[in-house]
C-alpha cells in the first residue's frame, strides 16, 4: 500500500479509518496522559488509580467500538446467508416512485426484469437473490432490522454498561488491598451509585422482538459501518451517564462523551469542506477529488489526449446507461472504487445493490470540474500533481486538526469543567 492509498483511506470520513487514526493512536494516548496530570495535581495515588482505569476504558472501548460492529455485522451476514437469503440486496430497491427519478433506472421488478436477460452465472444467481427478496420482503426485513439491532445495541451495552462496572470494580478492589495496609482506624470513603435501572433490567427491554417499519427498514438497512458507530457512540454516552459513581462524575461524562460524538462524526466533515475551499480559492486548484484518482497516471493520460469519456448530463437515466454501458470507462472504474456502484465479476453492474443518483452526480460533476480545470492550466500533468500534493495536505492537515480538538482541547476543558463543578482536579468517581 502506496502512501497515497494511506492518505485517501484516512481521508474517507465515510469509513472507520479516520477514526481509527484518531481514537487509538493519538486521541487514546493524549487522554491517558493528560488524566494521569491532572490527577496528579491531587495526588499520587488518585493519579494511578486514573491511569489504569483511562487506559482500560480507551483501549478496551477503541477495541469494540472499532472492531465490534464489523464483526457482528459479519457474523450477522453469516446467518442471513445460511437462511437462504444474501444480505447484499438492498431494501431500498423496494423504494420505487421516487421524487429524485431513480425508480425510472433501478428498483426491484426493474431490475430483475433488466438483469434477466444477461446469461452470465454471477448475473443469475444475483437476479435469484433479488427474486427471494422480493417474494418474501416481510421476512426479509425482520432479518435486516435484527442485524441492525445487533450490530448497535450489543457493542453499546458491552462499552456503556458492562466495562465500566468492571473497570470501577478493579479500582475498588485495588483500593480494598490499599486498605488494608492502612490503621484500621483509618477513614475510608464509601462509593455509591446514581439510581438507575439494573443493567438486567434494561437487557431485558432490549431483548424483546424489534420490529421498524418498511421506510425505517430502508434507512437502517442503507447504513454505513461509520453511521452504526455514530448511533453507539450515543447509546455509549447514555450508558457511561447512567453508570456513573456520583452526579459530578455524570456531569462530567456526558460533558466529555458529547464532545467527542461532535468532534468525531460532525466536524471533521465541515473542517474538509473549509480545506478544500480555501485551497481551491488560494491556489486556484482543484481538490474535490480523491488522490488515488489525482494520482492515476491514465487518468492525467486521458485527459491530455482529450478521450475522456463522461455520461451525457446528470439525470439519473443517462449516468446509470453509462455505468452499465461502459464499465471499463475510467469513469466508471472510480465509481466503483469510490464505492459509488459496484460490479460483479463478469462487468456487469451488481443489480442487488442501490445507486445513490445524486452522489453519482456530485461525483460526476466533481470529475468534470477537475478535468475542465486541468485543461484551462498550462500544464495538465504539473496541475495533477499539485493538486494531490495540496489534497493530502488537506487530509493530513483535518486528521492534525480534528486530532487536536479531541485529544488536547477536549480533554482540557473536560477537567476545567470538572475543577469549576466539583473544586477538584481528579476525576470524580475517585473521591
Amino acid at each position: 500500500m502506496t502512501i497515497t492509498n494511506i492518505i485517501s483511506a484516512i481521508g474517507n470520513n465515510s469509513s472507520i479509518y479516520p477514526l481509527l487514526v484518531r481514537d487509538c493512536c493519538i486521541e487514546a494516548p493524549s487522554k491517558i496522559l493528560i488524566a494521569r496530570r491532572e490527577n496528579s495535581k491531587e495526588s499520587q495515588i488518585k493519579a494511578n488509580d486514573a491511569t489504569r482505569e483511562k487506559i482500560i476504558d480507551e483501549y478496551a472501548t477503541s477495541a469494540i467500538w472499532l472492531g465490534g460492529i464489523p464483526a457482528v455485522e459479519k457474523l450477522a451476514d453469516k446467518y442471513i446467508s445460511k437462511k437462504g437469503y444474501n444480505p447484499n440486496v438492498n431494501i431500498k430497491l423496494f423504494g420505487e416512485g421516487k421524487k429524485d427519478g431513480s425508480s425510472l433506472v433501478q428498483g426491484i421488478e426493474y431490475n430483475i426484469k433488466k438483469f434477466s436477460q444477461y446469461s452470465n452465472k454471477d448475473v443469475q444467481d444475483a437476479v435469484a437473490d433479488l427474486i427471494k427478496v422480493r417474494d418474501n420482503k416481510a421476512v426479509y426485513e425482520k432479518f435486516l432490522t435484527k442485524k441492525f439491532a445487533a450490530a448497535t445495541i450489543i457493542p453499546t451495552l458491552i462499552m456503556g454498561f458492562v466495562l465500566p462496572k468492571l473497570n470501577f470494580a478493579l479500582t475498588r478492589k485495588v483500593k480494598e488491598n490499599r486498605n488494608t495496609q492502612l490503621p484500621l482506624n483509618a477513614p475510608t470513603k464509601s462509593f455509591t451509585s446514581l439510581n438507575r435501572t439494573k443493567f438486567s433490567d434494561f437487557y431485558e427491554k432490549q431483548n424483546k422482538d424489534i420490529v421498524f417499519t418498511g421506510g425505517l427498514t430502508s434507512t437502517i438497512a442503507s447504513l454505513r459501518t461509520v453511521d452504526k458507530m455514530a448511533i453507539s457512540d450515543g447509546g455509549l454516552t447514555v450508558g457511561r451517564v447512567s453508570t456513573s459513581r456520583n452526579k459530578e462524575e455524570g456531569y462530567a461524562n456526558a460533558f466529555r462523551m458529547i464532545g467527542s460524538m461532535i468532534l468525531n462524526f460532525v466536524t471533521p466533515v465541515y473542517i474538509a469542506k473549509g480545506l478544500d475551499k480555501l485551497a481551491n480559492k488560494l491556489f486556484k486548484i482543484n481538490v474535490n477529488l480523491d488522490p488515488l484518482i489525482l494520482d492515476n497516471e491514465e487518468f492525467i493520460s486521458t485527459i491530455k489526449e482529450n478521450k475522456i469519456e463522461l455520461p451525457k448530463s446528470n439525470s439519473p437515466k443517462d449516468l446509470m446507461d453509462f455505468i452499465d454501458s461502459k464499465p471499463n470507462s475510467l469513469f466508471s472504474k472510480f465509481a466503483q472504487k469510490m464505492k459509488k456502484v459496484s460490479y460483479l465479476k463478469s462487468g456487469i453492474r451488481d443489480p442487488r445493490k442501490f445507486v445513490d443518483m445524486n452522489d453519482l452526480s456530485d461525483f460526476k460533476t466533481e470529475f468534470e470540474s477537475f478535468i475542465d480545470s486541468a485543461r484551462a492550466s498550462k500544464n495538465i500533468e504539473k496541475f495533477a500533481k499539485r493538486a494531490k500534493y495540496v489534497k493530502c495536505a488537506n487530509i493530513l492537515a483535518n486528521v492534525g486538526i480534528s486530532s487536536f480538538l479531541l485529544a488536547g482541547v477536549l480533554p482540557a476543558a473536560t477537567y476545567k469543567f470538572i475543577k469549576l463543578t466539583t473544586g477538584s482536579y481528579s476525576d470524580p468517581g475517585l473521591k
